[in-house]
């Protein structure tokens, strides 16, 4: 889409709209809370125009959907709930000629709280609102031309319910242990109040904060066997009101567990756009792969966007993720095959990484774990009746596999509540995998995180199956999730790398948020 010079006139009722002295009043009160905030779109007409774009707070950058296409919408996350009394919005000439304006709580279930069926563009600035959420979604229904809808700027100004707090939540109760390992302890607690609203915990080791987690669980890896180690936990409020420590807890780690190493992995990572670009998440989550200093870095396919050239991953993904070439062990995703000749990029940029057993599918070991690293793309084009090589050769690598734990990784899920949703197609690396008593599978293709707990063949709970997760939130703009899956553990729409705690004997995950903090941790889990 390029810019259009349409000729465009303000909202017929905009004046009528603003409501008087008393919406004035309301005006000058309320702060603009948006900018600057996390916001993802039901679309993006292409990598230039991201959501990102229209809550910077330049005029001059927007967001743009993909063309041609009712219904469309744009979600900012105001980061605490707020009440929210005006939006005022900065069409480019993609305008809305039917949209409303929805707030939620939770980011899913959203009410109406604005409509406008007249829309013809320039600027709407809608006062007099009276809603009350977290999430502020606007919904195009009905566009004013050919094209797509086009934001410049999307403003929302409220009170958060946090203005003025200085009440600090209650101090966490009930701290206990509830399982460990040589290398890991798991920890739980009652939750805390507060009367606006708690925000996170964080996790003190002998007294120095090591994690902030949203919930009442965290599991802290990288310990060391037959060591003692002394937890508290403290609360924070939504106005950054901090409670007194927990009492303490002594917790001393069993021996045994030798072998642990830590892996930074994710999918759909690198888009055209570098650290000069504040809305470029790849060069962020770089920033995170380096902090967990790991042995090894896996990525789940899609390494680079949209068209994967090696100019391409020249000037981007090397970059950034590319400071860690020497020790990635990549596989492809279908962006990989957009190329003049299929893999010709990928193969040029990664050399015999990439192929290191002459394929795109290749296997590897670390400590008491074998790694196999599988082209998904051969099971989502079609192959007529006879068995994929692939498939053959799985089947006889996991055979001679002499360690004790698996983890496989491929991009396509057999199981997702994202944009793509589930893959059948990949049934067969599936049915493979848990015939194998495989440990851990890793995907990409739809950018969000998305953690199960162990499935079966069928996608069942059951402890004897292996443990998916979803990691396509490596820098890619994400893509909205649906309803989750029964076995469904942990769903988040945000970006982040995963951090992969690895024993001779167990595993642990964690995902690590772009700001460092920890969003989401799994139980300790034995290798089968």
């Amino acid at each position: 889409m390029k810019l259009r010079l349409l000729a465009l006139v303000l909202p017929a009722g905009l004046l009528a709209a603003l409501g008087g002295s008393a919406a004035n009043a309301r005006m000058s009160a309320d702060t603009l809370l948006s900018q600057g905030k996390p916001v993802i779109a039901s679309s993006i007409e292409d990598d230039t125009l991201t959501a990102g774009k229209a809550v910077d707070g330049s005029t001059s950058t927007r967001w743009a959907s993909a063309e041609g296409s009712d219904p469309q919408w744009i979600r900012v996350d105001l980061g605490q709930p707020a009440a929210v009394g005006r939006v005022k919005l900065n069409w480019e000439a993609a305008y809305a000629k039917v949209y409303r304006i929805e707030v939620s709580d939770d980011g899913t279930t959203f009410s109406t709280v604005k409509t406008v069926a007249d829309g013809n563009g320039a600027t709407d600035d809608l006062t007099g609102l009276q809603g009350h959420g977290r999430y502020v979604r606007v919904v195009g229904t009905q566009r004013g031309t050919s094209y797509g809808y086009s934001l410049w700027e999307l403003q929302v100004y409220g009170t958060t319910d946090s203005s003025g707090d200085t009440q600090a939540p209650t101090v966490p109760a009930g701290l206990k242990s509830t399982g460990t390992t040589a290398t890991s302890v798991a920890l739980s607690w009652t939750a805390s109040t507060d009367n606006i609203g708690v925000s996170g915990y964080d996790v003190l080791r002998g007294g120095t904060v090591v994690a902030t987690t949203a919930g009442t669980t965290y599991n802290d890896t990288g310990l060391t066997a037959n060591t003692a180690y002394q937890y508290s936990v403290r609360a924070r409020d939504l106005a950054g009101n901090v409670s007194a420590a927990s009492q303490p807890i002594t917790v001393t780690t069993p021996t045994g567990g030798t072998g642990g190493f830590v892996l930074a992995a994710a999918g759909d990572i690198a888009d055209r756009c570098t650290a000069s670009d504040p809305d470029c998440i790849h060069p962020k989550t770089a920033q995170l792969v380096q902090a967990m200093n790991p042995t090894a870095v896996i990525t789940m396919g899609d390494n680079q966007y949209d068209d994967a050239h090696l100019s391409d991953f020249q000037n981007y993904y090397a970059k950034t993720w590319g400071k860690f070439k020497s020790i990635t062990h990549p596989i492809p995703g279908n962006h990989e095959t957009y190329d003049d000749t299929p893999y010709k990029g990928y193969h040029d940029y990664f050399g015999a990484i990439a192929t290191p057993q002459g394929k795109n599918y290749y296997s590897w070991n670390q400590g008491n774990w074998h790694f196999v690293a599988l082209d998904s793309n051969d099971f989502v084009q079609e192959e007529g009746l006879r068995e994929p090589a692939q498939l053959t050769w799985l089947k006889q690598d996991l055979a001679n596999n002499t360690k004790g734990c698996i983890a496989a990784y491929y991009h396509h899920p057999r199981f997702s509540s994202g944009d793509h949703g589930d893959n059948p197609d990949a049934d067969s690396l599936w049915q493979t995998l848990v015939s194998a008593k495989t440990d851990l599978v890793l995907n990409g293709h739809d950018h969000h995180y998305e953690r199960f707990v162990p499935q079966n063949a069928d996608g069942d709970k059951d402890a004897n199956g292996p443990v998916q997760i979803i990691g396509g939130m490596g820098g890619a703009p994400l893509y909205p999730v649906h309803a989750a899956h029964p076995a469904t553990a942990k769903i988040i729409s945000d970006f982040g790398v995963l951090k992969l705690s690895m024993t001779d004997n167990t595993f642990a995950t964690q995902l690590i948020g772009l700001d460092g903090k920890v969003l989401d941790s799994s139980p300790t889990y034995s290798c089968h």
